[in-house]
């Protein structure tokens, strides 16, 4: 390990940051999916309910929500696995920006493929909570009949 000073320091610190400011927005992402991955599964519990009671009618209109809530709950679990894998790859790039400065190691194609990683992660995930939006919307003109 080599001897760094606190001047050699800060320039790392400031390097730093980014990935850390990154991991703190998707954080907010992730409660965002997370909360919404919630209200998927309560609305699946109710409708589950509701099936006892339906008529024959009633049950295929509740059978059709509860599949379309299944895909959105499998594309919101998607999204939120994409979204932690870039968090972890943005924690591991911190981890290695602080090995290659206090080992002294030249990695700058670990570093690259580290920051490609999260962000592809990143971008997945989003493309994949966009096709929820867009399926909600999709069940909700379903559920109005205007489909």
């Amino acid at each position: 390990m080599t001897n760094i000073s606190v001047s050699e320091l800060i320039p790392l610190l400031q390097i730093a940051i980014s990935p850390v400011i990154l991991i703190s927005g998707v954080g907010l992402i992730l409660l965002s999916m997370t909360n919404r991955f919630g209200r998927v599964i309560d609305r699946s519990r109710f409708l589950s309910g509701e099936l006892a009671e339906a008529t024959s009618a009633g049950r295929d209109a509740i059978d059709a929500q509860l599949k379309i809530l299944l895909h959105r709950a499998k594309l919101i679990r998607l999204a939120i696995i994409l979204a932690s894998m870039s968090v972890l790859w943005a924690a591991v790039l911190i981890i290695v920006l602080f090995g290659v400065v206090l080992l002294g190691f030249e990695m700058a194609w670990l570093i690259i493929l580290l920051f490609i990683g999260c962000l592809l992660s990143l971008v997945g995930s989003l493309i994949v909570f966009i096709k929820d939006v867009n399926l909600s919307l999709t069940a909700l003109k379903f559920l109005e009949g205007v489909v």
